[in-house]
């Protein structure tokens, strides 16, 4: 499903044309990462991303991290993954996702449901769906964002797999025990590739004032042993260093270790610039040879 243990996880292509995202995904390619991974919020859809990442790579996995399931509906999911499996066998991973209410509700103007019920009929939905087209007999591994016991449970019974995003190898831990041995587990890790703890602090900020703002990731925080103190806008710094790792290669590869320690199969970092929108391109070739320590 995926060739290796870590991976790259980024919002940052969006910012780049077309032409400059491919350039950028086939160096990507190049440097030895073993899979891609992208979100779906405000940027490209993420299908058609990932026909674009895929396109422009020969090795490497692609794997939406997360579609929306209330950004299509599970018939065109069903037939769309089917489509991309089919074109790039082995090499693409759907993962879906419940997202979060105002992203739903405000953006997209749908009614945000019960996570764990709309996630259950949607999967029921697909595996339901039709599909009549030539090809795409086999669909893709599927993989769900997953943070409690309950929609890991869900991943388990009813994908290959969970993709949990701003944890702690703590919660790495405690997501392994209820999947079991089988299932994939694939964890997001923030990273900021630098040696001044300013620096970490202040792009580690910048990261969490958006998610502090999402009851999903406060609920998971509060199960993770924070208090909601530390969920104040950008995080206390109790939080910043448990969700950013800050450092050099070896401090990354240190928090990747502990991951896999911790029973993670894939681990995506996700390098912060100084800006959001930044494409992180030195962080991403300084520490792509450092990663060739964690392979098999």
């Amino acid at each position: 499903m995926l060739p290796g243990p870590v991976g790259i996880w980024t919002t940052s292509l969006d910012a780049l044309e077309v032409p400059a995202a491919r350039d950028q995904v086939a160096e990507l390619d190049g440097q030895g990462w073993e899979a891609l991974w992208f979100g779906e919020a405000y940027g490209r859809e993420a299908l058609t991303a990932a026909a674009l990442y895929l396109g422009a790579s020969q090795r490497m996995a692609v794997a939406t991290g997360i579609a929306s399931i209330y950004a299509r509906d599970a018939v065109n999911a069903n037939a769309g993954s089917r489509l991309l499996a089919a074109m790039h066998p082995g090499r693409f991973v759907l993962g879906l996702g419940v997202s979060h209410a105002p992203l739903v509700e405000r953006m997209r103007g749908h009614t945000y449901g019960q996570p764990v019920a709309a996630m259950t009929d949607y999967l029921a939905a697909m595996d339901a769906a039709p599909y009549a087209a030539a090809g795409g007999s086999t669909p893709p591994p599927r993989v769900l964002a997953a943070l409690g016991p309950r929609m890991l449970a869900l991943a388990r019974d009813r994908s290959a797999g969970a993709h949990p995003y701003l944890v702690t190898p703590e919660h790495t831990a405690t997501a392994r025990a209820v999947l079991g041995a089988g299932p994939l587990l694939a964890v997001e890790q923030a990273v900021v590739l630098s040696d001044d703890p300013d620096v970490v602090r202040e792009r580690a900020h910048w990261h969490l004032e958006f998610y502090t703002g999402l009851p999903n990731y406060r609920s998971s925080w509060l199960r993770q042993g924070f208090s909601a103190d530390d969920a104040v806008r950008g995080g206390t710094d109790r939080l910043k260093a448990a969700m950013v790792v800050g450092g050099d290669e070896q401090a990354v590869v240190d928090r990747v270790r502990a991951h896999l320690d911790a029973g993670a199969d894939h681990v995506c970092l996700q390098l912060l610039g100084p800006e959001a929108a930044s494409v992180p391109r030195q962080e991403w070739a300084r520490l792509a040879p450092a990663m060739a320590s964690l392979r098999p």
